[in-house]
C-alpha cells in the first residue's frame, strides 16, 4: 500500500494537523515508512506464540472483593448542596 500526497493531506486533516503543502512529500514518505514496517512485522511467523502483556512474568496482585467501606449513603450526600430521593441533584445539562 501506498500514500500519496492527496492520502497524507487528507489524514492530515483528518487529524486536526496543520502540514504545509510543501511538507506534504516527506509526510508521505513518512507514512510509507511506517505502513512498510507494518508490512514486514505481518511477515513475522507468531504461530504457536502465547500472547504477553508484559516482557516480564507479572500476576497482579489480587485482594479479597469484600465491601469495607459502604452504606455511608447519609454521610455521603450530607456533602451535597443539593440532594434528592438519596442522590445528588445537578442541573439539567442538556435542553
Amino acid at each position: 500500500m501506498s500514500i500519496d500526497e492527496n492520502t497524507a493531506a487528507r489524514v492530515a486533516k483528518l487529524a486536526r494537523i496543520k502540514v504545509e503543502p510543501d511538507a506534504l512529500p516527506a509526510l508521505a514518505e513518512e507514512f510509507n515508512t511506517i505502513l512498510g514496517f507494518i508490512e514486514q512485522l505481518s511477515e513475522v511467523d507468531v504461530e504457536g506464540i502465547e500472547p504477553m502483556t508484559s516482557v516480564t512474568p507479572q500476576r497482579l496482585k489480587r485482594r479479597e472483593d469484600v465491601v469495607t467501606d459502604g452504606d455511608q449513603q447519609d454521610r455521603v450526600l450530607a456533602n451535597a448542596p443539593d440532594a434528592r430521593e438519596g442522590f445528588f441533584a445537578v442541573p439539567k445539562v442538556v435542553e
